[in-house]
């Protein structure tokens, strides 16, 4: 009995496991690049009953015989259904190049871009591959509404100027948070230039994947007390599921300056001195001659030589970049990788001006379980930046074009001029060294741990190093050497930079209708700061160059500083069926740099949005893809207010060889953040299925609080002290449009953007103007935008005696050849009137054609440099050519006042040199060929792409001086930087460049 029930209970479950056996389907999956291994296939509405595609592409999976449906999905390609209707399926995936611009990376989280309620703007990869971009930065210039970037100089390495719906602050830092792949960084240039370094060059353009900029408070004041200024989040590249690919890249040209001076030659020089000299009757007629005045002053007899130097020639050279590049990716579902590495050399259109940035970057991603994944990456470089001197310095090699076209460049010995009327200044380049080392590592690494499904904590620790390096020797040759038998400088800097955030993420869909994602955390952060520097002098030749070779340690010192923050952060997403939006954030922020009774702020915010084409009177329209109403309300904060601004502070000091302290700073207790209050509302639209899409908005940000010092009694050792007292706005609108014109083998697809700000200073201290005057214009006054031109109006040239005349007042309806009784008044506005790009990108066949173009409206510059070489032969600098146009009693009606040695007809500052720097750039153009996929699979190839591009191809503009593209900063603190805008003095130009290149992937 036993032994028949058992064969019974057998013979069941033979049946049962026949039956439960189902049918098996083999197949293969494909793309046009070949077989795609790692596809997951599964049965539609049974995910657990699933496989994945091999090396090969190929799958085998058993179903029951009622399975109608196979899934098949990859990363990067459009899932697709496919019908069972026999045992051998063989499938091709398409590519889906949207899979990217779907989902926006939003603070700690991603989100689909349907579903924004903030105003976030987004650049890819593809917007910027193929171009010789120097700096991540310059990928946003004229991409992303809101946000104006100015390169500032043609000098290699050098901070770019980004500013997010305008300048918020007079005195803190106006750039914008930079988070790379959840990590704060430090921004702040580490240097000792006027002219700051540029942290983020370290960082490789092909390493990122995508950049989104937060612009309203909605979309950044979950960064809280740092979010005013806006966030940029870089993501980089990361592995993906799939067989390995290996990319290579390489690309070479050459580059020449946008645009050279055009100054007098050596015959047009003598001609305009001769002039200036003879109007003037010099000394009361001690010198017969302006030829006898010359050697008197120079010791020279140039003025009579043959000699006819191109000053401004010698600045520049024709530049040359190359770079090589790899990217090594791929992995299965459990463990994805991706190893890059990058070399980039860089020799500048300005003698001696070199650019090397060398790095590698490791990203990690593995699926432990079904519950927990873990990752990281590691990405450090080493950057060599061959500098030149600030603007403002005599050595700095566009001032050459300052020099007289008769004295030669070497004597005739061979030897560099020294005898110059200013400063040889190739001879530092001859007899000195200028280099500045970077060596930077960010790091990050995560977990994420599914507690259930609808519940996800993750934590992340992240690292940002950035150790920087001068070296400068001046040999006894030089200007600044030459006095001390030769010196030798180092400067060492380090910043340390620590973060980590934990949050818990909560996502759950309630009666298929309601969707709500809850979000909150935790983040700390820890920065360190420190530089020492030590000059040595009287070195024994200028074959020693190091300190250690000094007979004299003429200067030394060093310095740390430190900040930390400790946030709290949450937010609360909710959808309602699909087409009703919600979103709230809030974030409290304590920081060691706010005072001791104000060390925490509390930044929320709130939006909403409505999909209005999802309700039921347009659901069927057939011509709208997207119509989307959102609006928000925050409050974020600016935290730029340096370490120690709230407190007292003292400093050792030397009484007579004994150490003592004495009182360096006044602090105040309740010093804290800058506030900003932002308003947005938008409107997002899609037509024709989204061959017409594009955003309206209209924000109004309102920052109090302002830093400022603000004067107190001198009874107690100081005249002033920084306070929270000052209040600025800013109004703005923003439109972008997107099209795609044609759409079948002949593809034709357009973007354009225009940005409108609108600043204003609405609160100052005891509304008592700030206003540096000197040889700066820029001033800040209550009313007015910040950083406005104000001096003496130039009312042209006396048509009697050529006299330079002023306008007495601002009537401008009397005017006087007295420059000091011409009362000050306003100039003109260095803000841009309005800002934008626009950009087709054209592809037929296997070619494909890219241009970008950006523009700039209704922005003022001031040339100062113009007092100098444009000062109708004022002195002894070279003079742009315009000049020999200058008054005379046959040449009456002319804008140049009589030429006077030394007399200063018309060269003091004023409106003389205000210029308007309007510009429309052709920013880049990339033109590309793909080697057919035939004749690539042929040598084992997955793709070969050969390009041509173009950088700065050509600029039109108005503006006189060598590029509109400008900013020299005043040399001063913060303060002044922020307030002198659009000032230009011996400002090199930006770069053309053309490069030839290729891109294979094996």
């Amino acid at each position: 009995m036993k032994k028949l029930l058992l064969s019974m209970i057998l013979s069941l479950c033979v049946i049962s496991f026949a039956f439960a056996q189902g049918k098996v389907i083999t197949g293969k999956v494909t793309s046009t690049s070949g077989p795609l291994p790692g596809v997951s296939v599964f049965v539609k509405g049974s995910p657990a009953n699933g496989t994945q595609s091999d090396a090969s592409g190929a799958f085998k999976l058993t179903v029951a015989d009622d399975a109608k449906i196979l899934v098949f999905s990859f990363i990067g390609y459009k899932s697709k259904e496919v019908p069972i209707t026999g045992q051998a399926i063989n499938i091709n995936l398409e590519e889906d190049n949207n899979t990217l611009s779907d989902v926006v990376v939003v603070g700690y989280g991603t989100q689909n871009k349907r579903d924004v309620t903030g105003s976030i703007a987004k650049v890819t990869a593809d917007d910027f591959k193929d171009r010789p971009v120097p700096t991540v930065e310059g990928a946003l210039q004229g991409k992303a509404p809101g946000v104006f970037i100015n390169s500032g100089s043609g000098k290699l390495g050098q901070a770019l100027q980004i500013r997010v719906r305008g300048i918020s602050s007079i005195s803190a830092s106006n750039q914008p948070l930079f988070v790379i792949d959840g990590v704060p960084i430090v921004s702040e240039a580490l240097g000792t230039y006027t002219e700051a370094d540029n942290p983020l060059a370290a960082i490789s353009p092909d390493d990122i994947e995508s950049m989104e900029v937060l612009k309203d408070a909605a979309s950044a004041a979950i960064y809280g007390a740092r979010g005013s200024n806006g966030v940029v989040l870089i993501t980089t590249k990361k592995g993906k599921q799939g067989r390995t690919n290996i990319d290579v890249g390489y690309y070479a040209g050459f580059s020449d300056p946008t645009k050279k001076g055009n100054f007098l030659n050596a015959d047009q020089y003598r001609q305009l001195f001769d002039a200036s000299f003879k109007y003037n009757n010099y000394d009361n007629g001690s010198y017969a001659n302006a030829a006898e005045m010359w050697k008197d002053y120079t010791g020279t007899d140039d003025w009579t030589s043959n000699n006819n130097t191109n000053w401004v020639n010698e600045a520049f050279r024709r530049g040359h970049t190359q770079q090589y590049s790899i990217n090594i990716n791929g992995g299965d579902a459990k463990t994805r990788f991706m190893l890059s590495g990058n070399y980039n050399n860089n020799d500048g259109i300005i003698i001696s001006n070199r650019y090397v940035r060398t790095g590698g970057r490791l990203s990690i991603d593995h699926t432990v379980s079904k519950i927990l994944d873990v990752g990281g990456a590691i990405n450090v470089s080493k950057v060599d930046n061959y500098r030149i001197p600030t603007d403002n310095a005599f050595s700095n090699p566009l001032q050459l074009n300052a020099l007289p076209p008769i004295q030669p460049v070497r004597d005739a010995s061979g030897q560099l001029n020294g005898s110059t009327v200013y400063y040889n200044s190739l001879i530092d380049y001859d007899n000195g060294k200028n280099l500045s080392t970077t060596y930077r590592t960010f790091a990050n690494a995560y977990a994420s741990l599914k507690i259930i499904p609808d519940l996800v904590f993750r934590s992340e620790y992240g690292f940002d190093f950035n150790n920087l390096e001068e070296e400068q020797f001046l040999g006894s040759k030089t200007q600044d050497g030459g006095s001390t038998g030769g010196s030798s400088t180092d400067y060492m800097a380090k910043s340390i930079n620590f973060n980590t955030n934990n949050t818990l993420n909560y996502t759950k869909i309630f009666n298929e209708k309601h969707n709500l994602n809850v979000l909150a955390g935790f983040a700390f952060q820890d920065t360190k700061f420190r530089y020492s520097s030590v000059t040595g002098t009287t070195l024994p030749s200028d074959s020693f160059t190091k300190i250690a070779s000094a007979a004299v340690i003429s200067a030394g010192e060093s310095s740390e500083t430190r900040h930390t923050f400790v946030s709290y952060l949450a937010r609360v997403n909710y959808k309602y069926d699909e087409k009703y939006l919600l979103s709230a954030s809030i974030r409290t922020d304590g920081s060691s740099r706010f005072g001791v009774n104000n060390r925490y702020g509390t930044f929320p915010a709130v939006s909403a949005g409505w999909i209005i084409n999802q309700e039921e009177f347009l659901k069927s329209s057939n011509w709208l893809s997207l119509l989307k109403l959102r609006g928000s309300y925050g409050l974020t904060g600016n935290a730029e207010i340096g370490d120690f601004a709230s407190r007292n502070l003292y400093r050792g000091v030397n009484y007579a060889g004994v150490g003592g302290t004495r009182p360096s700073q006044l602090g105040d207790p309740n010093l804290s953040w800058e506030n900003t209050t932002n308003y947005n509302i938008g409107l997002d639209f899609g037509l024709f299925s989204d061959r017409i899409s594009g955003t309206v908005e209209y924000y109004k940000k309102k920052t109090t609080d302002l830093l400022l010092n603000a004067p107190i009694a001198a009874t107690n050792g100081f005249s002033s002290i920084t306070q929270n007292i000052g209040d600025m706005q800013n109004r703005g609108f923003e439109f972008s449009l997107n099209t795609r014109n044609f759409v079948g083998e002949f593809k034709w697809s357009t973007s354009f953007n225009i940005s409108l700000n609108r600043n204003k200073v609405l609160r100052l201290v005891n509304d008592q103007p700030i206003y540096p005057g000197g040889r700066f214009l820029g001033r800040v006054a209550v009313g007015e935008p910040l950083g406005y031109f104000y001096g003496k109006a130039y009312a042209g040239v006396d048509p009697a005696n050529g006299d330079a005349l002023y306008y007495v007042d601002a009537s401008r309806t009397t005017t006087t050849n007295d420059y000091t009784t011409a009362q000050n008044q306003k100039l003109g506005d260095p803000n841009p009137k309005f800002f934008g790009g626009f950009g087709n990108h054209f592809s037929f066949k296997n070619f494909d054609l890219d241009v970008q173009a950006q523009f700039v409206s209704g922005n003022d510059i001031y040339n100062m440099a113009g007092v100098f070489q444009s000062a109708n032969g004022d002195y002894f600098d070279n003079q742009t050519i315009d000049q020999l146009n200058y008054w005379t009693p046959t040449n009456r009606n002319t804008p140049i006042p009589q030429p006077r040695f030394n007399e200063g007809n018309g060269t003091s500052p004023s409106s003389r040199w205000i210029q308007d720097g309007s510009y429309l750039r052709i920013k880049s153009v990339v033109f590309s060929y793909n080697i057919p996929k035939t004749f690539a699979n042929k040598y084992k190839l997955q793709n070969v792409k050969i390009f041509a591009s173009a950088l700065n191809l050509f600029t039109i503009t108005g503006y006189k001086g060598y590029d509109p593209e400008v900013n020299t900063p005043s040399g001063g603190n913060l303060q002044s930087d922020n307030i002198q805008l659009g000032h230009d003095f011996y400002t090199p130009p930006q770069a053309r460049t053309i490069t030839f290149g290729v891109n294979i992937g094996l």
